[in-house]
């Protein structure tokens, strides 16, 4: 949002937030109820949910850019939402990369304890992603899912790189060794 307000010359401070994301939430919700061949879950990302879900070595968080109201809008049409009991949102930080410590935080402040950097691992299917564990020592897993292919993840510095989540045991192979190498 803020690269769309420096594109057109807007100021951060002569933008009203609040009103913005009302404004979006609301159009958010009412398009999430219209059919869109677009709109569907991508392969694998229920049954590494719950695989992971079912560890008691593994605590799951949600960071996004989206506003945590619209993270939630698109996870609960999914019925995804019910696996994250926190996260970090793109009204947490004012950048991306701001996300994990926050993550982090909120988990402690939950109970769990705070997770070394190292022992991190963010799935993401962008180089922003990518980038955002690379800025907190975390390992990154790319999914090539989304507008970014294989080789572009693999540019940006993931640790590794998938077609698709598609093969649960294989993804949380990769997570267990990217922890298990972990310096911390």
């Amino acid at each position: 949002m803020r690269d769309a307000l420096r594109a057109h010359a807007i100021a951060d401070r002569d933008h009203d937030w609040n009103r913005f994301r009302e404004r979006y939430v609301d159009a958010l919700a009412v398009e999430m109820q219209r059919a869109h061949p677009a709109k569907r879950l991508l392969p694998g990302v229920t049954g590494l949910l719950e695989a992971l879900a079912q560890r008691d070595d593994r605590l799951l968080a949600l960071l996004t850019g989206n506003f945590e109201p619209s993270a939630r809008l698109k996870l609960e049409y999914f019925d995804l939402w019910r696996y994250f009991a926190w996260g970090a949102f793109g009204e947490d930080a004012p950048d991306r990369n701001g996300l994990v410590p926050v993550a982090v935080e909120r988990g402690a402040t939950r109970g769990h304890p705070r997770v070394p950097p190292g022992r991190i691992v963010v799935i993401g299917d962008t180089p922003r992603d990518v980038e955002c564990a690379a800025a907190v020592g975390a390992r990154s897993i790319g999914v090539a899912t989304g507008g970014t292919g294989a080789a572009q993840l693999r540019l940006a510095g993931a640790d590794v790189v998938f077609d698709t989540l598609a093969d649960t045991d294989r993804v949380i192979a990769a997570m267990d060794d990217l922890i298990a190498r972990a310096v911390v």
